[in-house]
């Protein structure tokens, strides 16, 4: 497991930028490993979220069978180290029939050691959600919770077109998310610094050109001239220059 310390130089950088060291350094197919559908950021305001995968599937058209179901699925998470991102399947997909998350789930789950959500169902008490702290990527919003009870906990899911594992390392914001392979987390923060330096000192650098003077005037010497054309043919046609000078 990575430091906190690096967890928390990470969650800096978007996860376009994370993707980018990442796919530098791994050995695994760069098509795989983030969300091949599209997610939607409730929270973007809050910056990127990275943590540990806890893996949960609901089904809230259909009753639980396990009345134990809640204290044993808080008891697990509580016992996994932190930070951690819940990774929930909804089973009920492409429907959306309830929401497991509201103002309650937030609160309780932020309280467990959790930093957000990331589900292919939907969220409620979008505002509480938000004053909770609690992010979360999802499909959609809806109104009511139904059955939104935990089934399973701790084994492989599919969220957005992508298998999670419970302990995976998530890196996730507004764009989607990524899953960090366990051997590629020691040079992730390395090579995800050196790649957006990397940009900056050659190709960005290279495209903006704030300094090459000589240049711009010259670029300004044309707009000067096309701003005179403007204003001559708008004068022969309708009688006023216009905006362009």
């Amino acid at each position: 497991m990575l430091s906190l310390s690096d967890l928390l130089k990470l969650k800096r950088w978007n996860t376009p930028t994370v993707y980018n060291g990442w796919e530098q350094i791994t050995k695994r197919d760069r098509t795989t490993g983030f969300n091949l559908e599209e997610t939607t950021d409730f929270m973007p305001e809050f910056g990127p979220m990275i943590g540990y995968a806890v893996t949960v599937t609901i089904k809230p058209s259909t009753p639980g069978s396990n009345s134990n179901a809640w204290g044993e699925y808080r008891n697990y998470i509580a016992s996994l180290p932190g930070p951690k991102i819940i990774v929930m399947q909804d089973l009920d997909k492409p429907n959306v029939i309830g929401s497991f998350w509201g103002e309650v789930s937030a609160n309780s789950h932020k309280s467990l050691g959790c930093v957000g959500v990331i589900v292919d169902g939907a969220i409620r008490d979008l505002d509480e959600m938000k004053s909770a702290g609690f992010k979360a990527l999802a499909r959609r919003l809806c109104v009511g919770h139904a059955y939104a009870t935990p089934i399973s906990w701790g084994e492989p899911v599919e969220v957005f077109g992508t298998r999670v594992n419970s302990g995976d390392l998530i890196h996730a914001d507004k764009h989607g998310f990524l899953i960090i392979p366990e051997e590629d987390q020691p040079r992730i923060l390395e090579a995800s610094l050196f790649m957006d330096n990397n940009e900056c000192d050659t190709v960005i650098k290279a495209a903006l050109k704030y300094d090459e003077i000589e240049e711009q005037l010259k670029i300004a010497g044309t707009m000067n001239s096309a701003a005179k054309e403007f204003g001559k043919a708008a004068i022969t046609a309708l009688g006023r220059e216009g905006e362009w000078k």
